[in-house]
Parts: structure tokens; C-alpha cells; sequence
């Protein structure tokens, strides 16, 4: 997701690796053994801001075709075998939506037909391939700007301006309100009618990052539909919980077996904030932030599995890879969840990344301290573009040291 995204948010943070002991299993928790579950070798394609495909807006049908087909054999040579598509990356669509217009990524300008279909296309090219494809979805974003009359004059957020809230110079829907959540749900719940995806993906962001000195401006809402709760904060987890919720309801009325999985960012809480938490000092909590109760999500069993966006080196002070890993796998030990490890591919050989970075064989160990984690499913690289130019062989060294074979993606 390139600058504008979660990939590139930096944290200002203080924090101390640490240790997390297994838990053993709650009662009632079912475990799904590895052998059953496959392994996940998986990489994003971004594309908000076209940040891995397509290169630019504007590309003839055919080349766009191309550059899609290209990274689809890239992840085949690398031995992945899931293809995680970004397919609604700003309340648009990749595929021929009756609900929202076509994204602007394809031509430049929103709602104008790209001449054939991304999402189709890519489902039944990866599945010639023997990849998984996972449809990724953004719930909320609807513009990385602020101006409304920019969007298509058929754009739902134009002709619902009572949904839309501008924070932070960009234009969210406000998921306060049950009618947008409905929408929403439905918007994305057309592509699992259409097609048939091995899961729907939804990223980190529900209610935005915080803007330091700005307010999201959902007092209108919290009025209506709040008055049940202590404050605002569990309100707002409330809405969220409950998107996740009826999307999964959703996916298995309508195609049984899609999974529904969430990437979020990969701190819950602080320790030091909840006892529960990760010895972290991480700037960002999902939990008190973006009020997104990951933890929940997925010690319930609420979605199939969860993928915390783990972007840190091992020993990073703030947010250790190391302390991280073993956390998530406590929090889904014993439970149904299954735990894929985001792995952040980008900053490997980023001369403004840490030293760690300049390491070829960082992420390389990440997956050699996740194999001592049974319940660590696998991983997932951000993103599509580094896997392909993988400017100092990071990638080449995992191929070389864990995925000397091809394996069959989870189920």
C-alpha cells in the first residue's frame, strides 16, 4: 500500500523484547493440526496508489492483463502458493460492482471501465497456477483525500454525504452507522457471489489511525446508536466487532468454505497498558486506537485466521519480532484461528530501515524462530513489487533456506 499505508506507518515508541510462555488450550477450543492446515506462503498486491500493479493508471486492458499474469508467476517461482488481491482499495471495485464504481488505479478516473475484469481474471489465473487467491478488502477508506466533489458523481459517498466523516485530509465512511456498515457489507459480500475466492482479506484499518490534534467527528452518530454503551471507545469496538461478525455470517451463507481472515497491525495492547498485552511500548494500539479488539477476534473464533502485520526486526526495542511472534501464538493456541505471520519483505534493503534491514538474512530467521511455534501457520510478504525486484536478496535467501519445495496452500 505503499507510503499512504499501513506498511509505511512508522511508530515513535519505547518498548523491551520479551518472552510469552504457551497458554494451554481454553476448554472447548478446538485445534486444527498443522498437517490438516497446509502452509501459508502468501504475498499482498497492493494496489492503492498502484503501489505493485497496476504500474501506473492508464494501461491498455492487455497490459494491465500482463503485469498481473507476471506477478502471479513471480509468487510461483518464489514457491508461494496464495496470492492475498487487493480488490476495493477506496470504497471502488476491481470487478464489475452494481454497487461501487470502478477504481480510478485502472484508467485515473473513477467509475470509467477498465475494458475487462481484474478480480475475474486474477481468480482463474491463479487457480491455473495451483494459488489460493484471497480478496482483499478495505471497509472503510474511501478517498486518501478530502474532497467529495473529486469522487464519481455515482459514488454512494456523493449521494450519501450523511455517511462520509474527513479526518485527517482524507474521507472515511462512518462505521457508527448500521446503513453503511450494511452497504459495506454488502459491497464487498458481491465479489464472494461472483467468484469463487478462497477467502476474503480485510487489512488493518477500521476506525483510522489516530491524527495527532483531530477528532473524528462521529457525535452524531455515537448520539443515535450509543446510548447503551459506557463511552465512545467500546461503541466504536462494538461497531467493528460487529462488521466482522455479520461478514463472516455473510461469506458462509453465501460460498461455505471462503475463509475470512484480517491482517491488522500487530500490537493488540501494551503490557504496560493491559496485562493481557505484549511487552511492547508500540505508539499504535489496535485495541484503544483503531478499536479493533484483534485479541477477540480471534480467540472467539470469530474469522479463520489472522495475520498481524509483525514489521519489526528481531530486537527492534519498540516492538520485537521476537516478542511478538510468541504473543500471537498464545493468543491462538487452542483456539480455530489459524496465525499466518505479515511479514514486511519492503523494508528489506530500505536504507532507511534500521540495520537489521540491511540484512539479507533477517527475514530469513523470522522463519526459522517461527518454526520453533506450532501453532504459527505460516507467512505472508508485503509486498508483490519486492518479491519480484527483491533488491538484496532477502526473498531469495527464504526460497533458499524454507521453501525448497512447493506446498499445497492451507484449507
Amino acid at each position: 500500500m505503499g507510503r499512504v499505508s499501513r506498511r509505511a506507518f512508522t511508530m515513535a515508541a519505547l518498548a523491551a523484547p520479551a518472552t510469552v510462555s504457551q497458554a494451554s488450550a481454553a476448554p472447548g477450543r478446538r485445534a486444527v493440526p498443522a498437517a490438516a492446515a497446509g502452509e501459508m506462503r502468501g504475498m499482498w498486491v497492493a494496489t492503492v496508489t498502484n503501489r505493485d500493479w497496476p504500474s501506473r493508471p492508464g494501461l491498455s486492458a492487455a497490459e494491465q492483463r500482463a503485469e498481473l499474469i507476471a506477478h502471479l508467476d513471480a509468487a510461483v517461482l518464489a514457491r508461494l502458493n496464495t496470492v492475498v488481491f487487493q480488490v476495493r482499495p477506496t470504497a471502488d471495485a476491481l470487478w464489475p460492482s452494481p454497487h461501487e464504481p470502478w477504481s480510478q488505479y485502472l484508467t485515473g478516473i473513477q467509475g470509467r471501465h477498465p475494458g475487462w475484469d481484474p478480480l475475474g481474471t486474477a481468480v482463474a489465473e491463479a487457480h491455473a497456477r495451483g494459488l489460493h487467491l484471497h480478496a482483499w478488502f478495505n471497509p472503510y477508506r474511501v478517498a486518501l483525500h478530502a474532497d467529495p466533489a473529486r469522487l464519481a458523481a455515482s459514488h454512494p459517498a456523493r449521494l450519501n454525504p450523511s455517511w462520509v466523516v474527513t479526518y485527517g485530509g482524507k474521507l472515511y465512511y462512518d462505521p457508527g452507522l448500521p446503513e453503511v456498515r450494511a452497504f459495506v457489507r454488502e459491497a464487498m459480500l458481491d465479489a464472494v457471489r461472483r467468484y469463487p475466492v478462497d477467502a476474503v482479506h480485510f487489512d488493518d484499518y477500521f476506525y483510522p489511525y489516530p491524527v495527532a490534534g483531530q477528532t473524528f467527528d462521529d457525535d452524531l452518530a455515537y448520539d443515535t446508536h450509543g446510548g447503551a454503551f459506557p463511552d465512545r471507545a467500546a461503541w466504536r469496538r462494538d461497531n467493528v466487532d460487529r462488521l466482522v461478525r455479520e461478514t463472516a455470517a455473510g461469506i458462509r451463507a453465501i460460498r461455505p468454505g471462503t475463509r475470512f481472515g484480517i491482517s491488522p497491525f500487530g500490537v493488540w495492547r501494551n503490557a504496560e497498558t493491559d496485562p493481557l498485552g505484549s511487552d511492547t511500548r508500540a505508539g499504535v494500539q489496535t485495541y484503544d486506537d483503531l478499536h479493533a479488539d484483534t485479541r477477540t477476534w480471534a480467540r472467539e473464533n470469530w474469522i479463520d485466521y489472522i495475520c498481524p502485520q509483525l514489521y519489526w526486526n528481531i530486537g527492534f526495542a519498540a516492538a520485537d519480532y521476537a516478542a511478538l511472534l510468541p504473543w500471537w501464538a498464545e493468543v491462538v493456541h487452542g483456539s480455530g484461528t489459524r496465525l499466518y505471520a505479515g511479514e514486511a519483505l519492503y523494508k528489506a534493503g530500505d536504507p532507511a530501515q534500521p540495520a537489521p534491514w540491511q540484512d539479507p538474512a533477517e527475514l530469513s530467521r523470522h522463519l526459522t524462530l517461527a518454526e520453533t511455534y506450532p501453532q504459527v501457520r505460516g507467512h505472508v510478504f508485503f509486498a508483490a513489487r519486492e518479491v519480484t525486484a527483491d533488491p538484496i536478496g532477502a526473498m531469495a535467501r527464504v526460497v533458499a533456506d524454507h521453501y525448497r519445495r512447493p506446498v499445497r496452500p492451507p484449507r
